[in-house]
């Protein structure tokens, strides 16, 4: 029996890529971010990459508060995903690539991530896929029980036809607007990064509701800092 010692490269490079960088091959494009992931280069591309590589599988990546995710229907075509725990963003169930820093010390008992110790819903073991696939490592597990034969028509460029793609290029005089991704449909600029461990749900509300004051939240203006206006006086009689 072939026992796989270590992950398969498209595994490991897949954990180990870095994302939404831009690309150096259409440094002069716009939305440049590499935010896609080739099955059969192993590498990270951009939009403007997609026809090389039109053949090949391809895997989208998502990005919430600067942490990497898959969504799950997806990831788990590829990898078995059970005992990962899956979280919610803006109603789609996504796996995080790479383990997180913990936010806050643990402590009392609960179910903690077999890798980093984070805290996570029963009856999970793993906060992300490689927190999974370390330990399995680690303890010198088969890999191979867990990867997928997977259909590639399921990844296929076919998958990312139809989006626009703004081929023009960046001069010294345009104007500089934070990175944004272009496939990602989280909004994770404009999310407030707030985990609940307790259902597994990331909040990502867009700040688009009145409150009872009537003002949109985040642009009401203090009233002590607003520059005064010159004084109305009565006309003189």
């Amino acid at each position: 029996m072939n026992v796989m010692r270590g992950p398969p490269a498209w595994l490991e490079k897949l954990m180990g890529e870095t994302f939404f960088g831009g690309c150096g091959v259409h440094q002069n494009r716009r939305k440049n971010e590499k935010n896609v992931f080739c099955l059969h280069c192993c590498l990270s591309i951009c939009p403007h990459c997609l026809p090389s590589h039109r053949s090949h599988p391809l895997l989208q990546v998502r990005r919430y508060v600067y942490h990497d995710v898959v969504r799950l229907d997806d990831l788990e075509k590829l990898i078995d995903c059970s005992s990962i725990q899956p979280y919610t963003i803006n109603g789609a169930k996504v796996i995080f690539l790479n383990q997180r820093p913990q936010t806050r010390s643990c402590k009392g008992s609960a179910n903690f991530c077999c890798t980093c110790d984070r805290i996570l819903q029963e009856p999970f073991h793993f906060c992300s896929l490689s927190c999974k696939v370390d330990h399995m490592v680690y303890e010198g597990e088969n890999l191979s029980g867990i990867l997928h034969r997977f259909d590639e028509s399921d990844f296929a460029f076919s998958q990312f036809e139809g989006l626009r793609v703004d081929t023009s290029e960046v001069t010294d005089d345009d104007t500089q607007i934070a990175p944004t991704s272009y496939f990602d449909d989280f909004g994770a600029s404009s999310c407030s990064n707030m985990e609940a461990t307790s259902n597994s749900v990331i909040s990502c509300e867009p700040n688009k509701k009145k409150n009872n004051n009537g003002f949109l939240p985040g642009i009401v203006l203090s009233l002590g800092n607003r520059r005064k206006g010159a004084p109305q006086r009565a006309p003189l009689s």
